[in-house]
């Protein structure tokens, strides 16, 4: 029996929906972020070395890292080979979106995160005037333009086939879903009417809806 460590509104989310995408059964063990800090507990570090979700334990195998667990799952239960496209280039595509999720976008993401969250607590009191003024800085000098430029090259990609990889769902687009619903949900998607239907398209699938019944509060869904 497979079991996900599972943290609350991260990307393990995501190998929650790959596996009722699947129908393979699974175990979740549930951890709660701290409530301060929203870092996940030291309890992970049991599981994984770096403490962080998710982590696929499969018998003998421990296997952390999104991507690499969502490859895992569609080459050793996918048997029909219905979440990775045959075709050359859609193929090629898959392994890019894959890769491009957490490689390219997710980092961006983070930064505006951490920059936004500067000149709060625990900062002294004293210089939060200037974590604060550092933040919006680099976030309007920089990472908002960076985040602009991602997705208008994801719109105007989606405005040629309806999916991240050709013209069929595949494991790429659950990849590329946590990216892209964290920017959803602080408005950013609002001048992006493909990324809007992609994302409408996603969050109704069945599978989706059974993976949030069982993995409890997700922020990120609409």
């Amino acid at each position: 029996m497979i079991t996900i460590h599972h943290l609350d509104n991260s990307r393990s989310q995501r190998i929650l929906w790959m596996l009722e995408e699947l129908g393979v059964p699974y175990d979740i063990a549930l951890y709660q972020r701290d409530k301060r800090s929203m870092l996940a507990p030291e309890s992970l570090k049991k599981v994984h070395p770096l403490g962080k979700s998710p982590v696929l334990v499969d018998g003998a195998l421990t296997l952390a890292e999104s991507g690499a667990i969502i490859e895992y799952l569609q080459e050793t239960y996918d048997l029909a080979g219905k979440y990775k496209p045959t075709e050359h280039i859609a193929r090629q595509q898959y392994r890019y979106w894959l890769h491009y999720s957490e490689g390219s976008l997710m980092p961006l993401l983070v930064m505006k995160l951490i920059f936004g969250r500067l000149g709060q607590s625990p900062m002294p009191w004293l210089i939060r005037p200037i974590g604060r003024a550092i933040g919006k800085g680099v976030q309007k000098n920089y990472l908002d333009k960076q985040i602009a430029n991602h997705l208008h090259y994801l719109e105007t990609h989606l405005t040629t086939q309806h999916w991240f990889a050709g013209s069929q769902f595949s494991a790429a687009d659950i990849q590329m879903s946590f990216p892209i619903e964290a920017i959803e949900s602080r408005g950013g998607l609002e001048a992006y009417p493909h990324l809007q239907a992609w994302l409408s398209a996603v969050q109704v699938r069945p599978a989706y809806q059974q993976a949030l019944k069982k993995g409890g509060p997700y922020q990120l869904a609409r």
